[in-house]
């Protein structure tokens, strides 16, 4: 079973106030950010048919290829099921991704289920269908699923987050920050939502990339 789940404002800052108690860091990032979103997004196939479409492409066309599909109804596993590669490709899906989106449709995931698994199972469920890999598993899991204490260290945001905060003298590759995440702990997921908003106030103040 999951341990605590994020469900409000409420949980955020509640996480918020552990990490500054205890991660002098933590409290000046939370200075300059000022109270954190909640950022809970829906789950289920959708979701992760919509991240798919989101890899390696700008927002723009990732925004444009998902609403042609949803305009075209294909939002649920059979729906996807019901086209070829070629007709898939017809809304602006590569050929890979038109391959991702059927392995998802095919994969049978229990959503339902998946809200109560461990973390490390909702990782290892996802991970095993192609197109899905750790950074897509982990971001579900905390803003889909709510879970409290899941990190994302191979997010690029994240690492040049913690580089700065913390004036590393590189940005951590994502063994490093996973390890350096593990003081986060019991909320990890909120440290990240931490992490990314003070990503956005180091890069307009310093201008980093």
């Amino acid at each position: 079973m999951p341990g605590r789940i994020i469900e409000s404002d409420a949980c955020v800052a509640e996480g918020v106030a552990w990490l500054c108690r205890t991660d002098p860091a933590m409290a000046r990032a939370h200075a300059a950010t000022g109270p954190l979103p909640l950022r809970r997004k829906p789950d289920g196939f959708a979701e992760l048919l919509s991240a798919i479409v989101s890899q390696q492409v700008s927002v723009a066309s990732a925004r444009a290829i998902w609403g042609r599909m949803v305009d075209a109804g294909l939002t649920d596993p059979a729906a996807v099921l019901a086209l070829s590669e070629e007709n898939l490709r017809g809304v602006g899906l590569s050929r890979q991704k038109a391959r991702y989106a059927r392995a998802l449709a095919e994969a049978g995931i229990d959503y339902d289920a998946l809200r109560r698994a461990p973390d490390a199972e909702v990782v290892k469920t996802l991970t095993a269908v192609s197109g899905i890999g750790v950074w897509t598993a982990e971001i579900y899991a905390m803003f889909s699923l709510g879970r409290t204490d899941v990190f994302a260290p191979g997010d690029l945001a994240l690492q040049v987050a913690a580089q700065h905060l913390y004036g590393l003298e590189g940005r951590p590759k994502e063994r490093a920050l996973r390890e350096m995440a593990a003081q986060w702990s019991p909320w990890r997921s909120v440290a990240a939502r931490q992490l990314f908003a003070y990503y956005h106030v180091a890069k307009n103040r310093e201008g980093i990339a």
